[in-house]
């Protein structure tokens, strides 16, 4: 049965660029912040140390030197191990620097809510230009636990101008005030306790942490000019599915085709149900997961589930060239999104993700082109890994043994 939801409204008139990999996101992101002149919002999970990540806090350090507003949070687990080198190279600039959910004592790590991390990639400039996708700020040659690569990692982005940028610039600012706010909640906290209007400054500050849902559409409005997009985030408030349900809605209306391109894939029954049912109802279902595995458990969880996938006509290709981080998807002719969200219970339950999905003919081709190209350099599985034997049952029961713990550990109850 299809999921009961609302739908959030497309935008028209934007522009929305497809950028591949680090080599092409970050020329652009630092020419947007060289002519920035008001302000420049930053979110991300990784912000390493390397001559990729040097370029973009050179330019960051530049415009808060030349009177930009420059206000940038990074994921305190993922970017601990370079916090100390961020706050000597921006601090002094002026950059205001904030960190989501910090790490630097032993005992925070015993608090569930550690588990849920800022996983989003954001950046605005000016309230014109944004950038949104699944690349962290470090050489996509670079990777944190198996060290330099010939070849760069499968990633994407989008650049963004139009009506949409407004929406990404109020979760930027969003996030940003959460993280500043966990910081300094007891200063917030005494301030608002002295105020003369205690329960307006209230308002103000519970605004500010506020990510906005998309807005609703109007039936009686005409169709919009393209580019049509919408902004999708998940977070841990009232948006908690809203990435997982633009997925399944695409996917249950699929005539044609669905092209995933996901590194940590393991969708709960709902999502496995829907890509099962389009591949039987003659659709063709493709996905491209890690063939070069960089966490082995995440390598394991997908291939449990490949048995099961095949079984119902849906055809697994694995990218081997190098390592994949990418999180895109093509359905049909004209639907697609690119973003930070895994389909893995890490993003579509815990983590704080951002998606944009377009709608619109020449995009959705661009991207298909990319996935084509990917998967002509992959190899396609055709006898699962994970076998039916007694073996092949206790692997993914462990597999699903760990997930539920952990999804239990950070505070999730029902079925995945």
């Amino acid at each position: 049965m299809a999921m009961l939801r609302q739908r959030p409204q497309l935008s028209g008139g934007n522009g929305v660029s497809l950028l591949a990999g680090g080599d092409e996101l970050f020329p652009a992101m630092c020419r947007a912040i060289d002519a920035a002149r008001q302000s420049v919002w930053l979110a991300t999970y990784i912000f390493h140390d390397d001559e990729a990540s040097h370029a973009i806090a050179r330019s960051l350090a530049g415009a808060a030197a030349r009177g930009v507003r420059v206000q940038m949070v990074v994921d305190g687990f993922g970017s601990k191990a370079t916090l100390a080198r961020l706050r000597e190279w921006l601090e002094p600039s002026g950059v205001q620097l904030t960190v989501f959910r910090p790490v630097d004592r032993w005992w925070r790590l015993l608090h569930p809510g550690q588990l849920r991390r800022l996983h989003q990639k954001l950046c605005v400039v000016d309230g014109e230009t944004a950038f949104v996708g699944g690349i962290n700020i470090i050489d996509d040659r670079n990777d944190l636990g198996h060290g330099w690569c010939d070849t760069p990692r499968l990633d994407f982005a989008v650049q963004v101008q139009g009506p949409l940028v407004d929406m990404v610039e109020q979760t930027a600012r969003a996030i940003w005030s959460r993280a500043a706010l966990g910081a300094d909640w007891r200063e917030e906290l005494t301030a608002l306790a002295r105020s003369a209007e205690p329960v307006r400054r209230a308002r103000r500050m519970f605004g500010r942490l506020r990510i906005l849902p998309p807005p609703q559409p109007d039936e009686g409005h005409e169709p919009l000019p393209p580019v049509r997009a919408v902004f999708v985030v998940r977070d841990n408030l009232r948006q908690r599915s809203a990435i997982e349900h633009a997925y399944v809605e695409a996917i249950e209306s699929a005539r044609e085709r669905v092209f995933i391109i996901c590194p940590y894939f393991y969708p709960g029954r709902v999502f496995r149900a829907a890509l099962k049912a389009a591949a039987k109802r003659g659709v063709q279902v493709r996905l491209l997961l890690q063939g070069k595995a960089d966490y082995r458990f995440a390598a394991l969880a997908a291939q449990v589930l490949y048995d099961e996938l095949l079984s119902a006509g849906v055809r697994v290709y694995e990218y081997t060239p190098a390592f994949l981080h990418a999180k895109v998807a093509v359905v049909d002719d004209d639907w697609a999104t690119v973003g930070s969200s895994n389909i893995d219970p890490l993003s579509l339950l815990l983590n704080l993700e951002a998606n944009v999905v377009v709608q619109d003919l020449g995009f959705a081709g661009t991207l298909a082109l990319r996935f084509e190209a990917a998967v002509a350099a992959s190899r396609e599985i055709t006898r699962p890994p994970v076998g039916r034997g007694w073996w092949g049952s206790v692997r993914r029961g462990f597999v699903a043994w760990t997930a539920y713990w952990f999804l239990r550990l950070a505070g999730m109850n029902g079925r995945y």
